[in-house]
């Protein structure tokens, strides 16, 4: 029989990252404020954690992420020369930002892995369960996704991860994740993890997919991790400790998401998710798909 448990507040955002594969471009502004259509990748991440009702927000960011923070912050010029054009509009977009949630920064220094980032949030995340949503990944605000896994750690309490379905030769690009059912469809067990995989190791095609609401023992577990794959503090490895031993931390369990999800860390699935996100958006969308139709057919 589940129980409940205490509904979360707290999201963490990695931001730490170098951006190599976007490089010149990400050699002086963060991979995150790449903007997508007509807003920084990263400001989708903090909507999706606003809109499921976590509204303090830690960032875990590094050298030369400064812009990130003015782009939460206020920009007084900015607001009173729009203002003086009666330009209401795009004032509401310049203060959108500024007012999604109460945010704070961390720098994690060392740039030592997904884990270390997540532990450097202890301090600020205490002993509370917290969400952590990876900038790479955009989700569909049509498909709530972050709710749907706090609505299932507070029903089974421990962490919850969110799983896709992939093919198998794409799995070695992802943590993998070895499952069992349960009575709710699209929530799985979770009885075992392994960081990419090859193909043939991989105890199931279910990849684990950049969002996470966690208990947090998993500090007390990553402070005695030892670097994994990649030479790194790897969090798969930390949660596999978690799903181990269920009496510290609780049981891990999965939520297969079959939603829309836009990949913003490789340069081909960022140019995809732009041209998918102006299609749907009602003031783009009409005349950019017409030019879109016209393009493929006429000129390629």
């Amino acid at each position: 029989m589940t129980q409940s448990h205490p509904r979360i507040s707290k999201a963490v955002i990695p931001a730490a990252g170098l951006g190599t594969r976007f490089l010149p471009a990400t050699k002086a502004t963060p991979k995150e404020m790449l903007p997508v259509v007509d807003k920084p990748a990263i400001q989708y991440v903090v909507e999706e954690a606003a809109s499921a009702g976590l509204d303090d927000v830690l960032m875990i960011t590094g050298r030369n992420k400064r812009p990130l923070e003015d782009h939460f912050d206020r920009n007084y010029e900015l607001e009173s020369a729009l203002q003086k054009k009666g330009d209401a509009d795009r004032l509401a977009k310049v203060q959108e930002s500024s007012d999604l949630a109460t945010m704070h920064y961390v720098r994690q220094g060392d740039p030592k892995g997904l884990g270390h980032a997540v532990l450097c949030a202890a301090p600020h995340v205490g002993h509370e369960p917290f969400a952590v949503l990876l900038g790479d990944d955009l989700i569909d605000p049509r498909d709530p996704l972050l709710k749907h896994m706090v609505d299932v750690q507070e029903q089974y309490g421990g962490s919850v991860i969110a799983l896709m379905e992939v093919e198998p030769e794409q799995i070695h690009l992802y943590g993998c994740a070895a499952v069992e059912a349960t009575e709710d469809g699209d929530v799985v067990k979770v009885t075992g993890l392994v960081e990419k995989p090859d193909a043939a190791d991989a105890p199931s095609n279910y990849a684990i997919i950049g969002r996470y609401v966690l208990d947090p023992h998993v500090f007390d577990i990553l402070r005695d991790t030892e670097p994994g794959r990649g030479g790194e503090i790897q969090l798969t490895d930390a949660l596999q400790q978690l799903a181990d031993d269920e009496k510290v931390g609780g049981p891990v369990h999965g939520v297969v998401f079959k939603g829309r999800r836009y990949d913003t860390g490789d340069r081909g699935d960022y140019l995809r998710a732009i041209v998918r996100l102006a299609c749907e958006r009602e003031d783009l969308g009409p005349e950019f798909r017409t030019w879109l139709r016209s393009y493929v057919t006429e000129e390629m």
